[in-house]
């Protein structure tokens, strides 16, 4: 997981989010990655009542620096204003606003699954990887065990042959994906409106002509 593990409660979005990474080896080869995070409520009282005292110990911690005066350069400056006393909050405030209340409040702790294919399909695997997630936490079982999905997609499904179609099975729905031909462009399944959305015309702009000029572009997300 990009940012590593994280808990969450019942008043936070736990939408399934769902990011691609690449592995480059030494010699240049690439391997392709794909992920989805998700929520899962955790049933562990252990690690409830552990997360309730990082709360108390966080907001205490917070407490004592929002109302620790700076050092002051004059007699003047010692003395706090009006605007200082009345910004500072007050302990229950911060607890009342950041915290986890363990008889109130339900745990969710981040999970992830995730694909390593030698080329970059990412609609299909995340539609693999959907079905998968919604097999889950469906209150139906799907149709056949879930492991034999798993199965199919790591062991019986085949890379497309060049210039070729493939159509296999999902738990609730066939999943296509296709292979470019010698004479087609590079095989490219990312959806090109994202990122005139996330970057927006004039940046997109102006990464293309950072590319023909041959410029070096580093790209940094703060996007989980």
């Amino acid at each position: 997981m990009p940012k590593g593990l994280s808990f969450r409660t019942q008043a936070d979005t736990r939408e399934p989010q769902f990011h691609s990474f690449i592995i480059t080896r030494e010699d240049g080869s690439r391997t392709y990655g794909f992920a989805l995070t998700f929520f899962e409520e955790v049933t562990s009282k252990q690690i409830c009542s552990a997360m309730q005292t990082l709360y108390h110990m966080h907001n205490a911690e917070q407490y004592d620096i929002l109302h620790t005066p700076p050092t002051p350069r004059s007699p003047e400056d010692a003395r706090p204003t009006a605007q200082q006393l009345h910004a500072a909050p007050s302990l229950s405030r911060l607890q009342r606003f950041n915290s986890y209340d363990i008889s109130r409040d339900t745990l969710y702790v981040s999970k992830c699954i995730c694909l390593i294919t030698p080329m970059a399909f990412a609609h299909a695997c995340r539609r693999v990887l959907e079905q998968l997630h919604q097999a889950v936490t469906s209150p139906q079982p799907p149709p056949l065990p879930l492991e034999s999905y798993v199965y199919n997609v790591l062991y019986e499904v085949p890379l497309p042959p060049v210039g070729r179609s493939l159509k296999f099975s999902g738990v609730y729905g066939p999943v296509v994906c296709q292979r470019p031909s010698t004479a087609e462009l590079p095989l490219f399944d990312f959806p090109l409106q994202e990122v005139f959305e996330l970057l927006g015309v004039e940046n997109v702009l102006q990464l293309f002509t950072c590319a023909l000029l041959e410029i070096q572009i580093l790209l940094y997300s703060q996007r989980e």
